[in-house]
């Protein structure tokens, strides 16, 4: 039987860093959700497929096989059994993939292919629905949270880092945002799974959340 702990959150609470930690403190397999979504919309592009036509999107999107898997300590995605981490992250492949995301087959699909990726390998899986559809009986569920003002304290920090001129005023105000549409949409809105433990890392550390998570694996 494999290990699941599966970790929901809104955008910028730093899911991915702490999953990245857990899994390999853990020794498991960290399952980038949107990377696999990414991999389906470059899928699409490689069909020919246009972003608006929803009917294509849903004809072709089961057509795709994709998975993650480690060589030599790096998290490789395979679409149809090629390795894509070096055509996935460029622009076009981003539009595509906010695109077809929205799409209920795109995320049927994925959610099939992420079950099966799951039930073969002790995962740490995080995304916005993964305690509450994709991993529903995940040994281990998680919301962790952070107030919008923490995370937008956040999201300027790693900005400024890179040079980048930023607001934080806005970027607090584009959070808050995000945080309503992912609240409200239709298909597997965010939510705290009602046997999630709640983590809120406003005044927490990395390596504190890091260890709280731990803390909660058997």
């Amino acid at each position: 039987m494999s290990y699941q702990i599966a970790i929901d959150g809104p955008a910028g609470a730093g899911k991915s860093t702490i999953a990245k930690k857990v899994a390999k403190t853990k020794g498991f397999i960290y399952v980038d959700t949107g990377a696999m979504y990414r991999a389906m919309a470059y899928y699409l592009l490689t069909q020919g497929i246009d972003p608006e036509n929803a009917d294509d999107i849903e004809a072709n999107c089961v057509n795709a096989d994709i998975t993650i898997c480690y060589e030599n300590g790096e998290q490789v995605v395979m679409l149809n059994g090629e390795n894509v981490n070096g055509v996935i992250r460029n622009e076009e492949v981003g539009n595509m993939a906010s695109s077809s995301s929205k799409n209920p087959k795109v995320r049927e699909r994925l959610t099939i292919l992420q079950k099966e990726l799951a039930a073969k390998n002790n995962v740490v899986m995080d995304g916005r629905d993964i305690g509450t559809c994709v991993l529903p009986n995940a040994d281990v569920k998680v919301y962790l949270t952070a107030s919008a003002k923490v995370r937008a304290k956040r999201r300027y920090d790693e900005l400024s880092a890179k040079g980048v001129s930023c607001d934080i005023r806005q970027i607090e105000e584009d959070i808050i945002k995000r945080d309503e549409q992912d609240m409200n949409r239709e298909i597997a809105p965010l939510k705290q799974a009602e046997d999630a433990v709640l983590v809120d890392s406003s005044d927490m550390t990395i390596e504190e959340v890091v260890q709280a998570i731990l803390d909660l694996c058997r």
